[in-house]
């Protein structure tokens, strides 16, 4: 099964340590080795972006920056055999954040992948 990791933060004014950066590429070399990560990537701010609604039949397009308190900052698309799997990649990523970057703050959201 397919699922998709994305990463919320409210980053501290400081840039992200080398020691975070490090890890987290060790991080992702030791999924891919087994074979569970299929992408990853960051993503620009949302000022960089757009949104598109539908409301009542009327379609809306507002661009960047949005008025969220959180960025969406990244995603992973993992291929693991359960949630429980999926959530202990998640929490060592997040472990990684919690530990090397004092005050960072954010939320994985792991989504199922719907296959047909």
């Amino acid at each position: 099964m397919r699922y998709v990791m994305l990463l919320d933060a409210t980053p501290p004014p400081t840039p992200p340590p080398a020691e975070l950066m490090e890890a987290i590429m060790k991080l992702g070399e030791e999924a891919t080795a087994a074979g569970v990560l299929l992408d990853q990537a960051g993503l620009m701010p949302s000022a960089a972006g757009a949104m598109i609604t539908v409301t009542g039949g009327e379609l809306t397009v507002t661009d960047g920056p949005f008025a969220e308190t959180k960025e969406l900052i990244s995603y992973a698309v993992y291929s693991n055999r359960n949630i429980e799997e999926a959530v202990e990649w998640g929490s060592r990523f997040m472990k990684v954040h919690r530990d090397l970057w004092p005050g960072w703050e954010g939320t994985c959201r792991i989504l199922q992948v719907m296959e047909f």
